[in-house]
């Protein structure tokens, strides 16, 4: 007889302790340790130059982990920072976010690194997230990732010495020295 276990749902999810970061990836629980310096400075300098913008041009609300995103009642992500147009704000709650962002930026890091490349990608592609930008701080670049049919298709990779432009945040433009500028 086959044995099939049960998938956790998101309020087994909410049963967790609020001491540990979870995620909830296929039903299935995930921790997450704490992020590194490198990261979370990576993060700082991205959400205020990504909040900054959306919050100058009216275009929406940008958010940092820890907060849900609720994808199914299977799959609830933190993803790093996350961008919410105003034509869909409607899927932002008091307690988390239900539905998939416009914008999805996750920091990679050693624990993090093949789930974010492979599970959370088509995760995020399977729900709609229109953009998706994975940030290398070992390789010092951001690879943006536009959402074609189905899947993620690869926009552009961009080094230190470029300029990071998203199609989804209207007129904003990032000189990647500036965000990885300590770390010269």
């Amino acid at each position: 007889m086959l044995s099939v276990e049960a998938k956790l749902t998101y309020a087994d999810y909410l049963e967790t302790s609020d001491d540990e970061r979870y995620e909830l990836l296929n039903g299935e629980l995930i921790l997450s340790p704490s992020p590194k310096e490198i990261h979370q400075y990576i993060s700082s300098m991205l959400h205020l130059r990504i909040g900054t913008h959306a919050r100058t041009h009216n275009l929406g609300k940008v958010y940092f982990s820890p907060f849900d995103v609720v994808l199914s009642d299977t799959d609830v992500v933190q993803p790093d920072l996350l961008f919410i147009s105003n034509e869909r704000a409607d899927i932002i709650t008091q307690d988390n976010v239900r539905g998939a962002p416009d914008l999805v930026v996750e920091i990679l890091s050693p624990t993090t690194a093949d789930r974010d490349r492979t599970v959370k990608l088509d995760l995020y592609a399977a729900h709609g997230v229109k953009e998706y930008w994975m940030v290398d701080p070992d390789s010092r670049t951001i690879m943006v990732l536009l959402r074609g049919q189905s899947r993620f298709e690869v926009s552009g990779i961009y080094g230190e010495d470029q300029v990071l432009s998203s199609p989804t945040l209207e007129g904003f433009s990032v000189a990647l020295r500036e965000i990885l500028q300590e770390y010269e």
